[in-house]
């Protein structure tokens, strides 16, 4: 028997699409998130209030099945999606004029479920925003809205083409730089930081690129075991951000 395909998922840069209750929902009340098409179960609308009345896009009724038909395959839509533009990038620039406040870096972190726990822990303890590189890192769209919550849309994200340019350009406006290492020899509890920090994450495994690690003014450690000191960089992230905010 022939396996069953999917409706025709749009490859428009400018149309991605996002799932799950809370980044939809999150998207939906986002005067600068435009919307082009929600789906949505009966049972879904009702328990949301969403209401065409309500709205400037286009609203179909879907049963579930129907509705994943439009998603890839695994999609855990929980009744509803939306076909969205994606979110206008402000300037870093912005963050010159700011004196205090921490501004996460990924450096090439490519699973979207780990990018996506990181906007919805740096949006919760207060980050100034995120980096990410162009290449070698998730769409901002799907699975990654899902995992952030509702975060995707109340956190400015900037995507650069040269991170250790963008690094460059942070340390002209005032920014240090950290990078966590667990090879580091200090404890980033026992650093002293300042007050205007950019904190470098690396990739699972292989950690932060040599070049990123050059650009570092500090390097520090989380105090894990040494005989098991590996974190999910999702959970290495929260931690640090934690120890950061706690310490200022």
């Amino acid at each position: 028997m022939a396996k069953k395909q999917s409706q025709k998922i749009n490859v428009d840069p400018n149309r991605l699409w996002i799932w799950g209750i809370h980044a939809c929902r999150a998207a939906l009340a986002n005067p600068k998130r435009r919307c082009f098409r929600l789906l949505i179960t009966e049972s879904t609308a009702k328990v949301l209030g969403v209401d065409q009345e309500n709205l400037s896009c286009k609203i179909d009724i879907l049963d579930s099945p129907s509705l994943s038909r439009f998603l890839p395959e695994g999609a855990v839509h929980q009744g509803i999606a939306m076909e969205v533009a994606p979110l206008a990038e402000s300037s870093l620039a912005n963050l010159r004029h700011i004196d205090i406040g921490i501004l996460i870096v990924l450096d090439q972190v490519t699973d979207p479920h780990n990018v996506g726990a990181i906007i919805r822990t740096a949006k919760a303890l207060g980050a100034l925003g995120i980096i990410m590189t162009e290449r070698n890192a998730p769409p901002l769209s799907g699975v990654l809205a899902k995992a952030a919550s509702g975060a995707l849309e109340l956190l400015p994200i900037w995507k650069v083409t040269n991170l250790a340019r963008t690094l460059d350009e942070l340390k002209k406006d005032g920014f240090w730089t950290v990078g966590l290492d667990e090879r580091a020899p200090k404890f980033l509890s026992k650093a002293d930081l300042p007050p205007k920090l950019a904190l470098l994450m690396g990739a699972e495994g292989e950690g932060l690129r040599r070049l990123t690690q050059e650009k570092c003014d500090f390097i520090a450690k989380l105090p894990t075991d040494p005989n098991f000191s590996t974190l999910n960089v999702s959970i290495a992230t929260a931690l640090a951000l934690y120890e950061l905010v706690r310490e200022g």
